[in-house]
């Protein structure tokens, strides 16, 4: 009887990482998720981070994206990074820069693995590292006039 990392559909993935990108433009759930569509994918997990109307107490008015030219490089380094320490299938992040509205998509990520929990652990590992690692800063402008700059994501 042969073992189950025998089978075909066992096999590593030509290429997870599927979709990487930094837009101006609104991002897409349904794009997302169609990059890490994969037949031996057992569990798809995705995040999407929205802009709020508040925070740390203040009614946020606006807000702005920016980044560093090496953002996008940087997102695909802890995408790799994230594909070396989980079974990932397929991987897709995009995040969003310019000006937002309350409601809007800043950032959509999604992992494809085996199995559920390794979807949800890979996701939660690549959202938390594009987060805190990422050169991408939040310009805050709060209804009381007050403003601010929030750094890496």
């Amino acid at each position: 009887m042969a073992s189950t990392n025998d089978h075909p559909g066992e096999q590593a993935a030509q290429d997870p990482i599927r979709l990487i990108g930094i837009r101006d433009t609104a991002l897409s759930v349904d794009e997302v998720f169609r990059a890490v569509g994969d037949d031996a994918a057992g569990g798809t997990a995705l995040f999407v981070g929205t802009v709020r109307n508040h925070d740390g107490g203040a009614d946020v008015a606006e807000l702005g994206y920016s980044c560093h030219p090496s953002a996008e490089a940087e997102m695909r380094r802890i995408a790799e990074k994230v594909v070396a320490e989980f079974p990932v299938r397929a991987l897709a992040a995009v995040h969003r820069v310019g000006d937002l509205r309350v409601g809007d998509l800043a950032v959509v990520v999604a992992v494809s693995c085996p199995h559920r929990g390794e979807a949800f652990e890979a996701c939660r590992k690549l959202i938390d590292d594009l987060k805190h690692e990422v050169p991408i800063w939040k310009h805050q402008k709060f209804s009381d006039g007050t403003e601010e700059w929030v750094g890496a994501c």
